[in-house]
């Protein structure tokens, strides 16, 4: 397998996009990272979204983005896994260019959520549940996440106050991130009053929606020459699957999912966690962060909100999460999120996270999770110069 290096990324700002379609998101991202590549095309496109169908009744995405961006003929395809397809779509990208079936991609992750009524947007989410043992129950995606957050609570003997650190690293950040959603700081007093969703969910432990889209291009290593400034590899890849109920699952508390793709990359990358500068993790909830961080060996079970007390979740901590913004401020446009995530590693990984930055960051690591951990995929990249 060849090594392959992300040599351009582009994003639109998750935002409430009424003026602009599906198409024309993806292709603003598309377009931006070809730039940032200095390419005009590239062999192939893979998309990642989850819910064209039923929130803009539109299917297709391959041919209909390929045909938008100009790149009409080029191999193309739509990949979805829920929450994670971003990221899904971006290691189907990786293992096309990596075993030479492709000289070239550009993977984008798109979602157009904000022109659809609440309600139907809520029910299209609930599809990455299981339908007949949670949804026709009448349990919402957001519940299922209460019902986690209150034994972990009840398990470990935290208060609910506890995860409040979280959405702030999250808010702090997005203030330095003109691509985010909520670019406005959180005090742990707005934390504490801000209303509950699903008790002990409130709405600063949920993430926001929004349209978004992002993108990446990539291309063997060895077609580049290594001496140039900037090159960023992705040095691991792993995604495993759980059962889609929660319920149905040996232990609720543990993503075993994401515990599985972790190790994956890691003995790819031939690293630990000790080594990871930086982890954008997929934290949809405040409840996820904390189990991410466990799962992926940076806390100890039932310990992670004691890191974010502690400040260690910081661009300046040990292991900085939500560098520009997370899921909580940035948004959560849900078959993008996990292209935004690769391209913030890389723009840390770059040097160009301002006003955020983790100092001297050579190894990032993005993990996007599907549903409440049934797919989970981690990428580690590294900068080589």
């Amino acid at each position: 397998m060849r090594e392959v290096a992300v040599i351009g990324i582009g994003q639109t700002k998750v935002d409430e996009h009424w003026d602009k379609s599906l198409r024309e998101l993806a292709g603003e991202a598309v377009f931006a990272a070809l730039a940032d590549a200095g390419r005009e095309s590239v062999s192939a496109m893979y998309v990642g979204n989850m819910l064209s169908g039923p929130a803009n009744k539109q299917q297709h995405l391959g041919a209909f983005i390929a045909d938008w961006v100009g790149m009409r003929y080029t191999e193309s395809m739509r990949i979805e896994s829920a929450c994670s397809s971003g990221s899904a779509a971006f290691r189907t990208g990786l293992m096309a260019v990596a075993s030479g079936a492709v000289d070239s991609a550009v993977v984008v992750g798109v979602e157009k959520m904000i022109d659809s009524p609440g309600d139907e947007v809520t029910a299209a989410l609930a599809t990455a549940a299981d339908a007949d043992w949670e949804v026709d129950q009448g349990v919402s995606f957001v519940a299922l996440n209460a019902l986690i957050m209150r034994r972990y609570i009840l398990e470990y003997g935290w208060k609910h106050a506890d995860f409040g650190a979280f959405s702030v690293n999250a808010h702090t950040n997005g203030k330095q991130n003109p691509y985010a959603r909520f670019q406005e700081g959180l005090t742990v007093e707005g934390y504490a009053k801000a209303g509950m969703i699903a008790d002990p969910i409130n709405l600063m432990d949920a993430s926001p929606m929004g349209d978004g889209a992002a993108a990446a291009v990539m291309v063997p290593l060895d077609s580049l020459n290594k001496n140039r400034n900037g090159l960023i590899t992705v040095v691991g890849s792993g995604s495993a699957t759980d059962s889609l109920a929660v319920h149905s699952r040996t232990d609720p508390l543990w993503l075993t999912a994401a515990e599985k793709s972790v190790k994956m990359a890691y003995a790819q990358a031939g690293i630990g966690p000790e080594q990871i500068d930086l982890f954008e993790a997929h934290d949809a909830f405040t409840i996820m962060a904390a189990l991410s961080l466990e799962a992926c060996g940076f806390a100890e079970r039932g310990r992670a909100p004691q890191l974010a007390l502690d400040g260690e979740i910081t661009p300046k901590g040990r292991i900085p999460i939500a560098t520009r913004g997370g899921l909580k401020a940035r948004g959560h446009p849900v078959g993008a999120t996990g292209m935004y995530q690769i391209v913030e590693v890389v723009q840390q990984l770059r040097g160009e996270a301002h006003g955020s930055q983790v100092e001297n960051a050579q190894y990032g690591m993005a993990q996007n999770i599907g549903g409440s951990g049934s797919n989970i995929v981690t990428h580690i990249l590294k900068r080589l110069n």
